[in-house]
């Protein structure tokens, strides 16, 4: 799940890279997903609820998970190197865990609580001054991009929180995506930020079929992973999207950094260590 999610970021860096727009592309990012999700119920021989028990999840996924968290990522890849952006993804678990502990749904450790904390060292280590950003005038755009994992943390306790309504990891991402189709189709035509399917086709697009799909695949193990480990242990995905995001980026992107990423990146993996999902 990491490794497909770290490879979103790079992949958007492309899709963006032409001045393609967030609502534009979150529209067709809907629309893929919808594709997907009808494709795989028929394919397991399941139906997709749309009843009206389930349109809080449906909407608190849409809201948390997607539109609002990638407006901001989006925004934030347009001025930063993915690599960077995938750095800051890991703030998830920083989100989740005191929301988590202030509703009763994980306990106070000190294990955990170190796990977190060397995730947050490798967070300041990345961004601070030994690794400043190519441009230092797009730091205000590091704070965009740390908007996304405070709802992504939100997200997985409100998931927590509602609990799964009879519904799997497949069905929540259907009606989701359709709640944020509404919302994207309406955005995207006000802010003029429509994408045509009958312009040519490049990088850009390929980027954004090819992003939807990975970010899809990878949501759903998401979601999966929520329900069984707690929103703690879950967020920490965000180390593995961040150190797979940085690789693949220098790889495919030819993004370069200093010596302080791979200390964080060891500090990643050592918060990883550290936390164990919870007994369900």
């Amino acid at each position: 799940m990491g490794a497909i999610w770290g490879a979103v970021f790079p992949i958007t860096k492309i899709a963006v890279s032409t001045g393609y727009k967030p609502f534009g592309i979150m529209l067709w990012q809907m629309l893929i997903g919808i594709v997907l999700s009808v494709a795989i119920q028929l394919l397991r021989g399941k139906r997709l609820h749309f009843r009206r028990e389930h349109m809080p999840v449906y909407i608190g996924v849409a809201l948390l998970g997607s539109v609002l968290p990638n407006y901001f990522s989006y925004t934030a890849s347009a001025q930063l190197p993915a690599g960077i952006v995938s750095i800051i993804i890991a703030l998830v678990p920083l989100f989740s865990m005191p929301i988590a502990l202030a509703l009763g749904y994980e306990k106070l450790s000190a294990l955990r609580t170190l796990g977190a904390l060397s995730g947050a060292v490798a967070i300041a280590l990345l961004i601070g001054p030994e690794a400043a950003l190519p441009d230092p005038s797009k730091y205000w755009f590091v704070l965009v991009m740390a908007v996304a994992p405070l709802l992504y943390g939100m997200e997985a306790n409100f998931l927590t929180y509602m609990g799964d309504r009879g519904l799997d990891a497949v069905q929540v991402l259907f009606g989701a995506t359709v709640i944020g189709l509404v919302c994207a189709i309406p955005l995207s035509w006000v802010s003029g930020q429509g994408i045509s399917p009958f312009e040519p086709w490049g990088a850009p697009k390929l980027a954004i079929v090819s992003g939807a799909a990975l970010n899809f695949s990878a949501y759903v193990g998401y979601v999966w992973l929520i329900r069984r480990a707690g929103p703690v242990f879950s967020s920490q995905v965000a180390y593995l999207v961040t150190g797979w995001g940085v690789v693949i980026s220098m790889v495919f992107l030819g993004e370069r950094y200093s010596i302080w990423v791979w200390i964080a990146m060891g500090l990643m993996l050592l918060g990883i260590a550290l936390v164990r999902p919870r007994k369900v």
